[in-house]
Protein backbone atom coordinates (compact mmCIF):
# COMPACT_ATOMS: atom_id res chain seq x y z
CA UNK A 1 0.00 0.00 0.00
CA UNK A 2 1.42 3.38 -1.02
CA UNK A 3 1.97 5.67 1.93
CA UNK A 4 1.21 9.36 1.95
CA UNK A 5 0.99 12.36 4.24
CA UNK A 6 -0.93 15.60 3.89
CA UNK A 7 0.70 18.98 3.33
CA UNK A 8 -0.67 20.08 6.68
CA UNK A 9 1.74 17.63 8.33
CA UNK A 10 4.84 19.40 7.03
CA UNK A 11 3.33 22.82 7.75
CA UNK A 12 3.00 21.77 11.39
CA UNK A 13 6.32 19.92 11.55
CA UNK A 14 8.35 22.89 10.27
CA UNK A 15 6.10 25.81 11.34
CA UNK A 16 5.75 26.95 7.73
CA UNK A 17 4.02 30.18 6.75
CA UNK A 18 1.13 29.61 4.34
CA UNK A 19 1.26 32.28 1.60
CA UNK A 20 -1.46 30.63 -0.46
CA UNK A 21 -3.62 27.52 -0.24
CA UNK A 22 -4.80 27.31 3.36
CA UNK A 23 -7.80 25.32 2.13
CA UNK A 24 -5.57 22.99 0.06
CA UNK A 25 -3.44 21.63 2.90
CA UNK A 26 -5.20 18.25 2.92
CA UNK A 27 -3.69 17.38 -0.47
CA UNK A 28 -1.38 14.35 -0.43
CA UNK A 29 2.40 14.09 -0.59
CA UNK A 30 3.58 10.68 -1.78
CA UNK A 31 7.20 11.20 -2.85
CA UNK A 32 9.83 10.67 -0.16
CA UNK A 33 12.22 13.49 -1.04
CA UNK A 34 12.02 17.14 -2.02
CA UNK A 35 13.49 18.61 -5.21
CA UNK A 36 15.34 21.87 -5.75
CA UNK A 37 14.53 22.71 -9.39
CA UNK A 38 17.33 23.64 -11.75
CA UNK A 39 16.92 22.26 -15.25
CA UNK A 40 13.20 22.17 -14.59
CA UNK A 41 13.11 25.95 -15.00
CA UNK A 42 14.53 25.79 -18.51
CA UNK A 43 12.41 23.16 -20.18
CA UNK A 44 9.78 20.59 -19.25
CA UNK A 45 11.34 17.13 -19.43
CA UNK A 46 9.08 14.05 -19.45
CA UNK A 47 11.67 11.82 -17.80
CA UNK A 48 12.07 14.02 -14.71
CA UNK A 49 10.19 12.73 -11.62
CA UNK A 50 6.86 14.35 -10.86
CA UNK A 51 4.79 15.13 -7.77
CA UNK A 52 7.77 15.99 -5.56
CA UNK A 53 7.71 18.88 -3.13
CA UNK A 54 9.63 21.76 -4.75
CA UNK A 55 11.91 23.90 -2.59
CA UNK A 56 13.09 27.27 -3.91
CA UNK A 57 15.97 29.03 -2.18
CA UNK A 58 17.57 32.43 -2.43
CA UNK A 59 19.41 31.55 -5.66
CA UNK A 60 16.26 30.39 -7.44
CA UNK A 61 14.21 33.38 -6.34
CA UNK A 62 16.92 35.87 -7.32
CA UNK A 63 17.16 34.16 -10.69
CA UNK A 64 13.42 34.58 -11.22
CA UNK A 65 13.61 38.21 -10.07
CA UNK A 66 16.21 38.88 -12.77
CA UNK A 67 13.94 37.78 -15.62
CA UNK A 68 11.46 39.79 -17.61
CA UNK A 69 7.80 39.19 -16.83
CA UNK A 70 7.36 37.15 -20.00
CA UNK A 71 10.47 35.02 -19.43
CA UNK A 72 9.62 34.52 -15.76
CA UNK A 73 6.15 33.25 -16.67
CA UNK A 74 7.72 30.67 -18.98
CA UNK A 75 10.16 29.48 -16.30
CA UNK A 76 7.54 29.15 -13.58
CA UNK A 77 5.14 27.45 -15.99
CA UNK A 78 7.82 24.85 -16.69
CA UNK A 79 8.10 24.10 -12.98
CA UNK A 80 4.39 23.77 -12.17
CA UNK A 81 3.98 21.25 -15.01
CA UNK A 82 5.63 18.71 -12.70
CA UNK A 83 2.55 18.88 -10.44
CA UNK A 84 4.31 19.56 -7.14
CA UNK A 85 1.90 19.07 -4.21
CA UNK A 86 3.31 22.31 -2.79
CA UNK A 87 6.12 24.80 -3.30
CA UNK A 88 8.23 25.92 -0.34
CA UNK A 89 10.32 29.09 -0.43
CA UNK A 90 13.25 29.18 1.99
CA UNK A 91 15.55 31.92 3.31
CA UNK A 92 12.51 34.13 4.05
CA UNK A 93 12.48 35.35 0.43
CA UNK A 94 9.98 38.07 -0.50
CA UNK A 95 8.53 39.60 -3.66
CA UNK A 96 6.63 36.46 -4.61
CA UNK A 97 3.49 37.91 -6.24
CA UNK A 98 4.22 36.28 -9.59
CA UNK A 99 4.78 32.90 -7.90
CA UNK A 100 1.57 33.28 -5.92
CA UNK A 101 -0.27 33.99 -9.17
CA UNK A 102 0.81 30.68 -10.68
CA UNK A 103 0.15 28.75 -7.50
CA UNK A 104 -3.40 30.13 -7.40
CA UNK A 105 -3.95 29.24 -11.06
CA UNK A 106 -2.77 25.66 -10.48
CA UNK A 107 -4.13 25.39 -6.91
CA UNK A 108 -0.68 24.62 -5.49
CA UNK A 109 -0.09 25.68 -1.87
CA UNK A 110 2.76 28.16 -1.52
CA UNK A 111 4.67 27.98 1.76
CA UNK A 112 7.62 29.83 3.26
CA UNK A 113 10.27 29.34 5.93
CA UNK A 114 13.13 31.46 7.22
CA UNK A 115 15.42 28.41 7.32
CA UNK A 116 18.45 28.40 5.04
CA UNK A 117 17.88 26.36 1.91
CA UNK A 118 20.49 23.65 2.47
CA UNK A 119 19.39 23.19 6.10
CA UNK A 120 15.73 22.93 5.20
CA UNK A 121 16.34 20.48 2.34
CA UNK A 122 18.24 18.22 4.72
CA UNK A 123 15.51 18.36 7.36
CA UNK A 124 12.54 17.86 5.07
CA UNK A 125 14.22 14.99 3.20
CA UNK A 126 14.87 13.18 6.49
CA UNK A 127 11.28 13.85 7.57
CA UNK A 128 9.72 12.62 4.31
CA UNK A 129 11.91 9.52 4.14
CA UNK A 130 10.83 8.48 7.64
CA UNK A 131 7.16 9.29 7.19
CA UNK A 132 6.84 7.67 3.76
CA UNK A 133 9.21 4.73 4.21
CA UNK A 134 7.80 1.25 3.53
CA UNK A 135 7.07 -0.43 6.84
CA UNK A 136 5.98 -3.69 8.41
CA UNK A 137 5.06 -4.65 11.95
CA UNK A 138 6.56 -7.74 13.58
CA UNK A 139 6.07 -9.49 16.90
CA UNK A 140 9.08 -8.95 19.13
CA UNK A 141 10.96 -6.43 21.22
CA UNK A 142 13.33 -3.68 20.08
CA UNK A 143 16.04 -2.39 22.40
CA UNK A 144 19.06 -0.14 22.04
CA UNK A 145 22.10 -1.78 23.61
CA UNK A 146 25.17 0.43 23.92
CA UNK A 147 24.03 2.47 20.93
CA UNK A 148 23.22 -0.59 18.76
CA UNK A 149 19.63 -1.36 17.75
CA UNK A 150 18.66 -4.96 18.50
CA UNK A 151 15.57 -6.97 17.65
CA UNK A 152 14.66 -9.65 20.18
CA UNK A 153 12.42 -12.33 18.70
CA UNK A 154 11.14 -15.70 19.84
CA UNK A 155 8.02 -17.66 20.64
CA UNK A 156 5.42 -16.16 22.96
CA UNK A 157 6.44 -16.65 26.57
CA UNK A 158 10.13 -17.28 25.85
CA UNK A 159 11.14 -14.21 27.88
CA UNK A 160 11.71 -11.37 25.41
CA UNK A 161 10.11 -8.67 27.55
CA UNK A 162 11.76 -9.94 30.73
CA UNK A 163 15.13 -9.85 28.97
CA UNK A 164 14.43 -6.29 27.81
CA UNK A 165 13.59 -5.33 31.39
CA UNK A 166 16.89 -6.75 32.61
CA UNK A 167 18.72 -4.80 29.89
CA UNK A 168 17.11 -1.60 31.20
CA UNK A 169 18.62 -2.39 34.59
CA UNK A 170 22.06 -2.33 32.96
CA UNK A 171 21.53 1.10 31.44
CA UNK A 172 20.21 0.14 28.00
CA UNK A 173 17.01 1.44 26.42
CA UNK A 174 13.63 0.15 25.33
CA UNK A 175 12.36 1.12 21.87
CA UNK A 176 9.25 -1.06 21.49
CA UNK A 177 7.66 -4.05 23.16
CA UNK A 178 5.40 -6.70 21.65
CA UNK A 179 4.86 -4.91 18.31
CA UNK A 180 7.91 -3.46 16.56
CA UNK A 181 7.43 -1.26 13.49
CA UNK A 182 10.25 -1.65 10.96
CA UNK A 183 10.80 1.12 8.41
CA UNK A 184 13.01 0.73 5.35
CA UNK A 185 14.89 4.00 4.99
CA UNK A 186 17.31 2.75 2.32
CA UNK A 187 18.43 -0.56 0.78
CA UNK A 188 20.83 -0.95 3.74
CA UNK A 189 18.97 0.80 6.56
CA UNK A 190 16.16 -0.53 8.72
CA UNK A 191 14.70 1.61 11.49
CA UNK A 192 12.88 0.11 14.46
CA UNK A 193 10.26 2.05 16.38
CA UNK A 194 7.01 1.69 18.31
CA UNK A 195 3.46 1.94 16.95
CA UNK A 196 2.63 4.94 19.23
CA UNK A 197 0.11 2.85 21.20
CA UNK A 198 2.92 0.90 22.89
CA UNK A 199 5.28 3.86 23.27
CA UNK A 200 7.26 3.64 26.54
CA UNK A 201 5.26 0.56 27.65
CA UNK A 202 6.69 -2.83 28.60
CA UNK A 203 4.50 -5.82 29.39
CA UNK A 204 5.76 -8.31 31.96
CA UNK A 205 3.96 -11.56 32.76
CA UNK A 206 2.62 -11.68 36.33
CA UNK A 207 3.34 -7.95 36.71
CA UNK A 208 1.42 -6.22 33.91
CA UNK A 209 2.18 -3.06 31.94
CA UNK A 210 5.04 -0.82 33.02
CA UNK A 211 5.72 2.71 31.82
CA UNK A 212 9.51 2.56 31.72
CA UNK A 213 9.93 6.33 31.56
CA UNK A 214 7.75 6.91 34.64
CA UNK A 215 9.51 4.12 36.53
CA UNK A 216 13.13 4.46 35.43
CA UNK A 217 13.44 7.89 33.85
CA UNK A 218 13.84 9.23 30.33
CA UNK A 219 17.14 7.37 29.84
CA UNK A 220 15.23 4.05 29.80
CA UNK A 221 13.46 4.79 26.52
CA UNK A 222 14.48 5.63 22.96
CA UNK A 223 11.96 6.60 20.29
CA UNK A 224 13.66 4.76 17.42
CA UNK A 225 16.88 2.95 16.58
CA UNK A 226 18.61 1.68 13.47
CA UNK A 227 18.46 -2.12 13.55
CA UNK A 228 21.89 -3.77 13.48
CA UNK A 229 21.26 -7.20 15.02
CA UNK A 230 18.39 -9.69 14.97
CA UNK A 231 18.59 -12.00 18.00
CA UNK A 232 16.23 -14.94 18.35
CA UNK A 233 15.68 -16.31 21.84
CA UNK A 234 14.90 -20.05 21.77
CA UNK A 235 14.50 -22.86 24.25
CA UNK A 236 17.57 -24.94 25.12
CA UNK A 237 18.27 -27.68 22.57
CA UNK A 238 20.81 -29.83 24.33
CA UNK A 239 23.93 -30.48 22.27
CA UNK A 240 22.98 -28.25 19.33
CA UNK A 241 25.29 -25.39 20.37
CA UNK A 242 28.56 -24.99 18.51
CA UNK A 243 31.85 -23.54 19.72
CA UNK A 244 33.65 -22.59 16.51
CA UNK A 245 36.42 -20.02 16.51
CA UNK A 246 34.45 -17.77 14.19
CA UNK A 247 30.69 -18.20 13.94
CA UNK A 248 29.53 -17.80 10.36
CA UNK A 249 27.33 -14.73 9.99
CA UNK A 250 23.72 -15.51 9.19
CA UNK A 251 21.12 -12.99 8.09
CA UNK A 252 17.43 -12.32 8.38
CA UNK A 253 15.81 -10.31 5.60
CA UNK A 254 13.13 -7.70 6.18
CA UNK A 255 11.83 -5.84 3.12
CA UNK A 256 15.00 -6.90 1.25
CA UNK A 257 17.29 -5.46 3.95
CA UNK A 258 19.68 -8.06 5.41
CA UNK A 259 20.26 -7.97 9.17
CA UNK A 260 22.88 -10.13 10.94
CA UNK A 261 21.11 -12.92 12.84
CA UNK A 262 22.11 -14.70 16.06
CA UNK A 263 20.30 -17.38 17.99
CA UNK A 264 20.65 -17.52 21.77
CA UNK A 265 19.34 -20.57 23.58
CA UNK A 266 17.80 -20.10 27.00
CA UNK A 267 18.54 -22.23 30.04
CA UNK A 268 18.10 -21.59 33.78
CA UNK A 269 21.23 -19.92 35.10
CA UNK A 270 22.44 -18.77 31.69
CA UNK A 271 23.28 -15.04 31.61
CA UNK A 272 21.20 -14.12 28.54
CA UNK A 273 21.55 -10.38 29.11
CA UNK A 274 25.32 -10.73 29.34
CA UNK A 275 25.35 -12.79 26.13
CA UNK A 276 23.33 -10.10 24.32
CA UNK A 277 25.79 -7.44 25.50
CA UNK A 278 28.67 -9.65 24.33
CA UNK A 279 27.00 -10.17 20.93
CA UNK A 280 26.51 -6.41 20.53
CA UNK A 281 30.08 -5.58 21.54
CA UNK A 282 31.46 -8.27 19.23
CA UNK A 283 29.35 -6.92 16.36
CA UNK A 284 30.71 -3.43 16.99
CA UNK A 285 34.32 -4.66 16.95
CA UNK A 286 33.73 -6.53 13.68
CA UNK A 287 32.35 -3.32 12.19
CA UNK A 288 35.63 -1.68 13.18
CA UNK A 289 37.57 -4.42 11.39
CA UNK A 290 38.63 -6.45 14.42
CA UNK A 291 38.16 -10.24 14.73
CA UNK A 292 39.17 -12.09 17.88
CA UNK A 293 39.32 -15.33 15.88
CA UNK A 294 41.76 -13.81 13.40
CA UNK A 295 43.92 -12.52 16.24
CA UNK A 296 43.91 -15.98 17.84
CA UNK A 297 44.94 -17.65 14.57
CA UNK A 298 47.76 -15.14 14.10
CA UNK A 299 49.04 -15.93 17.59
CA UNK A 300 49.04 -19.66 16.83
CA UNK A 301 50.83 -19.07 13.51
CA UNK A 302 53.40 -16.91 15.28
CA UNK A 303 54.03 -19.57 17.93
CA UNK A 304 54.29 -22.25 15.23
CA UNK A 305 56.86 -20.11 13.38
CA UNK A 306 58.90 -19.66 16.55
CA UNK A 307 58.85 -23.41 17.24
CA UNK A 308 60.22 -24.10 13.73
CA UNK A 309 62.96 -21.56 14.30
CA UNK A 310 64.04 -23.43 17.39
Amino acid sequence: MEKSIVIKDIVRAFALEVLYGEEKLDQLIKQSNARRPGLEFNKYLDFFPKEHVFVLGENEIKYLHSLSDEERDIRVENVVKYNPPCIIVTDGQEGLKYLTKYCKAKEIPLLRTNDLNYEFIRKIDAYLIKRLAPEIAIHGVCVNVSGIGVLLRGDSGVGKSETAHSLLGRGHRLVADDIVVLKKLSPQTLLGTHNVTNKELLSLRSIGLLNVVRMYGRKAFQDESRIALDIELTKWKGDSLYNDLEVETKFTTYMDVEIPYIQIQLKPGRDVVGLIEAAVNNFYLKQQGYSAAEEFIKRIEKEAGQDKGN
